[in-house]
């Protein structure tokens, strides 16, 4: 007869492979929580420098000049 009572001896190593991969998820779970604070971090910048080069875009659209509008009491036609 087998040392073992069911005759089973692949549990033996089952366990501690278990435990590994358990190790080894738990790892994996923390490096996917980083990278995940990681990419967060570079979208919040990413979308600070869209809305600062938004921001500089519209201050170097060129203004209209004074002299471009019609006046209030100017009615389109030159004077004769």
């Amino acid at each position: 007869m087998s040392s073992e009572p069911n005759g089973d001896t692949g549990n033996v190593r089952a366990e501690p492979d278990f435990a590994q991969a358990l190790k080894d998820i738990a790892r994996g779970e923390r490096a996917a929580a980083a990278m995940e604070n990681h990419l967060d971090s570079l979208e919040r910048k990413i979308e600070e420098l869209l809305a600062k080069a938004d921001e500089d875009e519209k201050n170097l659209k060129p203004q209209p000049k004074a002299s471009d509008k019609p006046s209030a009491n100017d009615d389109g036609k030159s004077a004769a």
